[in-house]
């Protein structure tokens, strides 16, 4: 008997194994579902501790391209927000409910956790009216230090109410932004900024801009960022959007469109990036301590989320314009602890339109052609938030 069991247990051990490798395969090619408020998760657990991930979204469908693949699956998900899902080796698609938007992020595995990419889907929220301001409340339009002040016109009395939106041109002065062979940051966000205003006056819009020039606000960080932030602070301003241009840890490695509302984060990828848009180095790391506390208490005030919701709401109508307009690959819509959009009162966003050192995106952004079309889709998107369209 002894001779006969001795070589079974060997086999059904390998039999097991096989079974179980299986079935693990299985599990990571189907996501794990949780219902929220407000909010589905689908998360897709990786055969890998890094990974990357591409997203796009037509009509009602999101395809995620991702680096590592997965067991080819597909079925239908009884969930708020959610029809179904397939994947396809490195191809995954969800297709949602109408009036829903998704968010993307990916996060490392640490330890014998796997890399995890996480889908969340939102739902849609009305963008808030405009608020009904005269335009002789108009906040005065930040000026380079020492230059006069430029004369404000008084509004007629029979002038209908306008919206008002606050642009940020990221950076300026001595602080360039991210630098490239083909660009500087301060440059491209100016000029796109400019364009913008002039688009969104021609239809009607008053615009504030946080700088008309190559200057910054303060030499302070904190106070730089304060001063463009608290122009977001008036009840009288229906939006605050903030244009910056990405750069890779390694340079020329990524490309594409990536736009935020506030929020904490837990991807280090985007926690490195808040950082470097926080002003880098201590600093950046200080500031961006304080969003993530700021964006912490948030979570548990009603109020704020909700305000929250009409920033989530901005941001998936410039970023989706702006890859209409431009055709550049989405990077998603995710949240994140930039100091100059922690102010929940306005809907505020920071959008980073594009990699100034891909070798095909940083020639492109620095044409006036190109920028152009980016201008237009951050303008049209600000126009559909106010019903402008």
């Amino acid at each position: 008997m002894k001779s006969f069991v001795s070589p079974l247990i060997p086999a059904l051990s390998l039999v097991f194994a096989l079974l179980g490798s299986a079935l693990l395969g299985s599990a990571q090619a189907a996501p794990r579902v949780w219902t929220h408020q407000g909010y589905t998760r689908l998360v897709f657990d990786l055969p890998v501790a890094r990974a990357t991930h591409q997203s796009k979204v037509a009509g009602q469908t999101l395809t995620l391209s991702l680096s590592a693949a997965l067991r080819s699956e597909a079925g239908a998900l009884a969930a708020t927000g959610v029809k179904s899902y397939r994947v396809s080796g490195k191809t995954v698609t969800v297709t949602l409910a109408s009036g829903y938007a998704p968010r993307t992020q990916m996060i490392a595995g640490t330890g014998s956790q796997p890399a995890r990419l996480v889908v969340d889907v939102l739902k849609i929220v009305a963008a808030p009216k405009p608020a009904a301001k005269p335009a002789a409340a108009k906040a005065p339009t930040p000026q380079k230090p020492g230059t006069p002040s430029a004369a404000v016109r008084p509004a007629s009395s029979k002038s209908a109410p306008r919206p008002r939106v606050v642009i940020d041109a990221g950076h300026g002065g001595r602080d360039p932004g991210m630098v490239s062979r083909w660009l500087r940051e301060k440059d491209v966000t100016l000029a796109v900024a400019l364009r913008v205003r002039e688009l969104l006056e021609a239809r009607g819009v008053e615009v504030i801009l946080t700088r008309t020039g190559d200057y910054h606000l303060s030499g302070s960080k904190a106070a730089d960022l304060d001063a463009r932030s608290n122009l977001a602070s008036a009840a009288s301003v229906s939006a605050f959007i903030s244009i910056h241009v990405n750069a890779s840890s390694k340079p020329g490695s990524q490309g594409g469109v990536e736009t935020y509302y506030f929020g904490r984060s837990i991807d280090p990828a985007k926690q490195a990036l808040a950082v470097k848009e926080n002003g880098g180095g201590s600093t950046g790391q200080e500031l961006t301590r304080r969003a993530a506390t700021s964006a912490q208490s948030a979570l548990g005030d009603i109020l704020a989320q909700t305000r929250l919701s009409f920033s989530q709401q901005l941001a998936n109508k410039v970023h989706y314009s702006l890859i209409s307009a431009t055709g550049a690959t989405s990077r998603g819509v995710h949240t994140n602890s930039f100091y100059v959009i922690r102010d929940p009162n306005t809907p505020a966003i920071l959008t980073e339109i594009g990699f100034g050192d891909n070798s095909r995106e940083g020639p492109l952004l620095a044409t006036a052609t190109y920028r152009e079309k980016v201008s237009q889709g951050i303008a049209q998107g600000i126009l559909a938030f106010l019903h402008m369209k």
